[in-house]
């Protein structure tokens, strides 16, 4: 095992919901904060995320890529090197330092100036600050703690602080965007705009400093507070009207109001402003709106003279905007605006060439009377930023899933075709669970939505994405576990659990997408078309879909006095169309919100609080469950079978807290549990015959207690995992049962039965880690006289494989388990926070010289690591 390589297959996780957390960089990369995370993406390719950059210790608020001018040119080692800033809650601003070759990221600097969490990011656009001589990069940090703060990246790649600006009447800045001012042979300057918990915006300026003065200080100055905005403002983005030298600046300004402002700057008089933006009135007429206010750059004679004013309102999004982000088109020059809107929607503005009027060239998302309205019916619940590729024919949004949504320009069309994206959960990941044949992986998480992750086997290349969103859930999901073929079982905080079945839209499609053998007609006829969600329910519903040509009119409810044409509409999220999920290409977000919900077919009641953890047997007859419990009527193990979805009684107990983690053997003879009481139980599974078996009606097997050890741990177990049997010897049919055991003791044990009846589970092997442990996983199948890999997670996000060696002394007859190799994940592939669970994926066919680890994590996080020659130690 020490020539096993690991590297990652599979990266998935949510963006952070803030309106400065993503950035789309010069260099093709977007870079966006997901919980304490900064995830790094490239559009242009299918495989998704490529890297997750690991350092700070709580959410990520603001993400911005330097521009690459002067201090972003090759190291000394020949890399090209671009330079990634982010701050978040733990008010950490970091310097990254990113190989744009291999895309990993070195964090070359740390500092922790704000007193409070940064929200946002602004640097200059082009290299004017670098041409002056400094050799300094320029940009703006603004916080939860009232100030703003202007940063240079000095050429030696460090980071210094040039000056702290306190916010008048104490307001939060939310945006700040900053630009350089370009009049004459007097106009070189910079100005910076400022805005947030507050319904104004504040206009600083200052001097560029002088060439070659590498020690050169920056003092920006208030000139000017624009009033217009009627609430909150939450974006600001400067850009030049035309590429002509000594072009008018425009400051784009969008608010909660659900209003944008465009606002000009000018190098001159008032009048010449007016006549700039083509204004025939006399500045004396201007109302309180459209005040004109005076800027200056420098002092003395040398002082340079601007004015801002304010130029259009765009009208147009009926909820709150989140961004408004310049971009010049490259194919002709066009300047264009891209708003993003708590509407659903996303608007491209342009200025009408002949009357100059601001308007809306395209619209992306969706249309009002679409919106779904509520989360239980797969509303994405807004969009929260938007962003253009470097070149400006690409959009990408983030919605309230964390998902993101995009859409490319088709030059030949003229019109904006929406894309797949990336996606992910946006709170920790609580359990993962692979299909039998390992064909795909479902996840569940606490930000209350189950998901299907499976390989698009796109020609020669594969890769991973969410292809269905089984259940969109109103509580907290805590596990989940497979059942059989097409169905699953999960617990959430709502003391019961669901059973969903696969419909055969989706099965379709997996069998397209990932190359695997369809269901037989059989199978198939038995399995209802797709599932919906009532607005007021939690359950999944199985409906039928409807031909594309189908009139809609005959879906519309019938009121007898209709007020108004939508009360008529039938409501988009109550149907699905028969094409809806009849693609080449995973699904988009809209359909995986609305379109590939899983029909449930059955609930499981009888628990008392919320539901802690839950396992289905490999034969698919029975599922185990526990609940949160601190007493012993509650800290029971509850089985039931599927055959009729009754309970078996009575309960399994033996633990006095809350059980963790329930794990059945390979074989099903045994079952695990291990609790917060510190101790675990082993249950064997009765003789008696089940009904298909031969058995009486309505007698159904069940587990009874074989082993219990109240002090297995010094403190609370955590996790266990059964190891596949293994033999003796080569012509021995004897095996020797084994699982091991995590506790927050920072050991893992493991415990081993020898063949023979009486005999118990001993503590064969303790493993001490730095950390708690809360994750285990066997491989589940081993060859004879190999060693079993333990999979091992910690709550310091670390993951270590482990090979051990089962030993017979033939003198003694005694059986020993042994470490034999080590195999420690990266520090680069580790997780910030806890391993919640790892999961290792079935032996398939086509891989059998790579073994997969699916790796669930409290940062939100969804991973599948390959180790290839993991087998040789």
């Amino acid at each position: 095992m020490a020539d096993a390589i690991v590297e990652s297959r599979y990266l998935s996780a949510g963006a952070n919901r803030y309106t400065a957390a993503a950035d789309w960089g010069e260099n093709g990369f977007v870079a966006f904060g997901s919980d304490a995370n900064v995830c790094l993406w490239d559009p242009t390719v299918s495989t998704g995320i490529s890297h997750i950059i690991s350092g700070h210790t709580a959410h990520v608020r603001a993400v911005k890529f330097l521009p690459q001018n002067a201090d972003d040119r090759a190291d000394q080692g020949g890399k090209k090197i671009a330079h990634l800033v982010t701050g978040g809650d733990d008010k950490q601003l970091r310097l990254w330092a990113i190989d744009l070759e291999t895309r990993t990221a070195l964090c070359t600097q740390m500092v922790q100036e704000h007193t409070e969490p940064i929200n946002c990011i602004a640097s200059l656009k082009s290299a004017a600050f670098a041409e002056t001589g400094s050799g300094r990069c320029l940009f703006v940090t603004g916080g939860a703690d009232a100030t703003v703060r202007v940063w240079a990246l000095e050429a030696a790649g460090q980071m210094t602080l040039l000056q702290t600006i306190k916010t008048t009447r104490k307001y939060m800045p939310l945006a700040v965007a900053l630009s350089e001012l370009k009049g004459g042979s007097d106009g070189n300057g910079l100005v910076l705009a400022v805005a947030g918990t507050t319904n104004t915006i504040q206009i600083f300026t200052a001097a560029m400093p002088g060439g070659g003065d590498s020690g050169a200080t920056i003092d920006f100055t208030l000139q000017a507070t624009l009033p217009g905005h009627e609430n909150w403002v939450r974006s600001l983005d400067f850009t030049r009207e035309k590429l002509e030298p000594g072009s008018d600046l425009l400051l784009a300004s969008a608010s909660q109001d659900k209003y944008i402002r465009i606002w000009r700057i000018h190098h001159g008089n008032a009048l010449s402003a007016l006549n700039a933006a083509g204004l025939d009135m006399s500045a004396d007429s201007l109302t309180p709106g459209n005040k004109i206010h005076k800027l200056t750059v420098g002092t003395g004679d040398g002082a340079a003279k601007y004015c801002i004013m304010f130029e259009a309102l765009l009208l147009g999004h009926e909820d709150w905007i989140y961004s408004a982000r310049w971009s010049r088109a490259a194919s002709d020059g066009r300047l264009q605006l891209l708003s993003a809107s708590a509407d659903n929607s996303l608007s491209l503005w342009e200025s009408d060439a002949e009357s100059g009027i601001w308007i809306t060239g395209a619209r992306l998302g969706e249309i009002s009377r679409e919106k779904g309205a509520t989360t239980a019916t797969g509303s994405i619940g807004g969009f929260w930023t938007g962003l253009w590729s470097p070149l400006g024919e690409t959009v990408i949004t983030l919605g309230r899933t964390g998902s993101w949504r995009r859409w490319d320009y088709g030059t030949a069309e003229d019109t904006w075709k929406q894309n797949f994206a990336i996606s992910g959960h946006t709170r920790a990941v609580t359990g993962i669970s692979w299909s039998r044949d390992g064909l795909y992986l479902l996840s569940t998480s606490s930000d209350q939505t189950t998901r299907l992750h499976a390989e698009w086997a796109l020609g020669a290349a594969h890769s991973w994405h969410e292809m269905s969103r089984p259940q969109i859930h109103g509580y907290d999901l805590n596990c989940i576990s497979v059942l059989g073929p097409s169905s699953f079982v999960s617990g959430a905080d709502e003391k019961l659990m669901r059973v969903f079945t696969e419909p055969k839209a989706i099965a379709r499609m997996l069998s397209r997408l990932t190359n695997s053998a369809p269901l037989t007609p059989e199978t198939e006829a038995a399995l209802p078309d797709a599932a919906n969600m009532p607005v007021l329910g939690l359950s999944n519903k199985a409906i039928d879909t409807i031909p594309d040509d189908a009139d809609l009119s005959a879906l519309a409810p019938d009121f007898s006095n209709p007020i108004g044409a939508d009360r008529t509409a039938p409501d988009p999220a109550t149907f699905v169309r028969t094409s809806a999920l009849a693609n080449d290409h995973p699904p988009f977000e809209e359909s995986l919100s609305r379109h590939t919900l899983w029909p449930e077919i059955e609930k499981l009641y009888g628990h008392g609080y919320e539901i802690s953890c839950l396992a289905a047997s490999h034969d698919g007859r029975l599922v185990a469950s526990a609940c949160k419990a601190s007493s012993l009527n509650h800290a029971v193990v509850r089985l039931f079978e599927t055959r009729r979805w009754t309970e078996i009684r009575p309960p399994l107990q033996a633990h006095t807290l809350t059980v963790a983690r329930l794990r059945f053997s390979a074989d099903d003879s045994y079952l695990v549990s291990v609790g917060r009481d510190r101790g675990w139980a082993v249950w064997g599974r009765k003789t008696g015959k089940t009904a298909s078996e031969g058995g009486q009606e309505g007698e159904e097997d069940g587990y009874e207690l074989v082993q219990a050890n109240p002090k297995g741990h010094t403190r609370m177990i955590l996790d266990a995992a059964w190891a596949p049997a293994v033999k003796l010897g080569q012509d021995s049919q004897e095996t020797v049962r084994i699982f091991a055991t995590a506790g927050r003791d920072k050991l893992v044990k493991i415990w081993l039965r020898k063949p023979g009846d009486g005999s118990q589970f001993e503590l064969a092997k303790a493993i001490p880690r730095d950390h708690p442990v809360t994750a285990l996983d066997f491989i589940p199948e081993t060859e004879d006289g190999q060693p079993l890999q333990l999979a091992v997670g910690t709550e310091a996000g670390k993951v270590s494989i482990f090979a051990l060696a089962v030993k017979l002394d033939g003198s003694s007859g005694e059986v020993s388990v042994e470490v034999v190799s080590t195999l420690e994940v990266p520090n680069e592939l580790s997780l910030p926070k806890a391993v919640t669970q790892l999961a290792w994926r079935p032996v398939r066919e086509e891989s059998k010289s790579t073994e997969e680890l699916a790796i669930a994590g409290e940062d939100g996080s969804l991973r599948i690591y390959a180790f290839k020659s993991l087998r040789g130690g």
